[in-house]
């Protein structure tokens, strides 16, 4: 895996192009290595996803092996740094999907090639997604026996509609970047030589322009809106982050005066002025037989 910073924005790239970019136990480690730098560096504005070669990611490498084993020293580490449900190991690419989700900073995918299985999934929680015309997406699961992963079953119909989604998954077809665009999976669609400088493109915009802290909060808001059980319910986790936003951040202030003074704003950073009544995202319920943090990682 690639992991450079450049100008605010991290670059994140799955870096096995003779596997196709294929994942595995191991690179799920990397990717949460990366999400952990990022959240920790505050010079970090926002993010863009990629994958190195043809491809974005075929899915679960499955020569190399996906689901952990216990028995094996990388698969022992997973295990033992993210937890396990009901006594099993968790599916690596919901780990990896909740982690992205959980970034304090918004992650922009550039999705080139395929991107079929865990390579479509782990794309869900991304604010932002990027493909090129000749890019596919693959939700192939049932013609491998099995369901989704990545938590997908949660995402996909909130991004497409339950009718696309269930389609999508019971054929198991590829399908094409313009049915994609047309079913709002993804929100930009270019040539594929323009995928990478136009993910670019809205994650220097982001890291420009906008209040870390803001955009951190308000992520977080929309996200966790989607299951409040009435208008009240946002109403109120807005009322709290405004008043705190106005009270005792300062981009408030630097948003404004920069507005007036017709200049760039120079705000703060996300770990030190995101409000604490922001509800956390993705907030995990209790229940019996998890043993993980609210993140998605394992309890200390």
């Amino acid at each position: 895996m690639r992991y450079d910073v450049d100008h605010g924005v991290a670059t994140i790239a799955l870096d096995r192009p003779g596997r196709r970019n294929a994942l595995t136990i191991a690179t799920c480690l990397e990717l949460l290595d990366a999400f952990d730098e990022v959240d920790r560096d505050d010079t970090v504005r926002a993010v863009v996803m990629t994958g190195e070669g043809d491809d974005f990611c075929v899915g679960a490498d499955l020569e190399e092996g996906f689901v952990a084993h216990p028995a094996d020293p990388v698969h022992r580490t997973f295990v033992e740094r993210t937890g396990t449900i009901d006594g099993l190991p968790r599916d690596g690419g919901g780990v990896v999907a909740l982690r992205i989700a959980a970034c304090t900073k918004p992650v922009v995918g550039a999705v080139l090639g395929n991107a079929v299985g865990v390579g479509a999934t782990m794309t869900l929680p991304m604010d932002v997604r990027v493909a090129g015309e000749g890019s596919r997406f693959g939700f192939v699961f049932a013609r491998r026996g099995i369901v989704p992963d990545a938590a997908a079953s949660w995402y996909l119909p909130r991004i497409v509609g339950i009718a696309t989604a269930l389609e999508w998954y019971v054929t198991g077809r590829l399908v094409d970047s313009a049915e994609a665009r047309e079913a709002r999976l993804v929100q930009h669609r270019v040539p594929d030589a323009e995928v990478r400088e136009r993910a670019r493109g809205i994650a220097d915009e982001i890291a420009a322009r906008t209040s870390p802290a803001a955009v951190a909060a308000g992520r977080r808001l929309l996200w966790s809106s989607l299951g409040a059980p009435d208008p009240w319910s946002a109403h109120v986790a807005e009322t709290r982050t405004i008043a705190h936003l106005l009270t005792q951040g300062p981009d408030v202030r630097e948003g404004v005066e920069a507005f007036l003074a017709r200049r760039d704003p120079q705000f703060g950073t996300t770990s030190a002025d995101v409000p604490p009544s922001v509800p956390p995202w993705p907030g995990q319920p209790p229940r019996d037989g998890i043993d993980t943090d609210e993140n998605g990682d394992a309890d200390d």
